[in-house]
């Protein structure tokens, strides 16, 4: 755990938080700055800062909650979809450095972007050039 992160308190009860869900890996609860009515994260209880930090019986902790968790959030608040999204690192808009992973309830008509409108202007590459990052993806980076 880490004394200065908000997550952490939250786990340790130190800061209050709408709990709506716990495993002993994982807590989840309502985002106190939601971007809609029902946004939901989920937080794995020991502190890493990135997705890649996690472990695999952690990651796949925080992916069963989840796939727990987006049905129950869509009925709760008659969303019409949802989006299931990650912030990973600073560059990508993380602003607590603890992995948590957002389930953000959609409605008809709410305005809003798919995940596809996150990254700005999508890049131009080649045929050769999208060859050659799926090869350097593929051999593990």
């Amino acid at each position: 755990m880490s004394d200065d992160c908000i997550f952490c308190q939250i786990i340790d009860g130190d800061i209050p938080a709408r709990t709506v869900h716990e495993t002993a890996e994982t807590l989840a609860f309502l985002d106190a700055n939601p971007l809609a009515e029902g946004h939901t994260l989920v937080v794995p209880k020991t502190h890493e800062r990135r997705l890649q930090d996690l472990d695999t019986e952690r990651a796949t902790a925080v992916y069963e909650t989840l796939h727990r968790l987006v049905p129950a959030v869509e009925t709760a608040v008659d969303a019409d979809g949802s989006n299931v999204a990650f912030n990973n690192g600073p560059a990508a808009g993380q602003e607590i450095p603890h992995v948590h992973g957002h389930i953000i309830p959609r409605f008809d008509d709410d305005g809003g972007s798919p995940v596809h409108a996150i990254a700005g202007s999508p890049p131009e590459l080649s045929d050769d050039e999208l060859d050659a990052i799926a090869a350097e993806i593929e051999s593990g980076g």
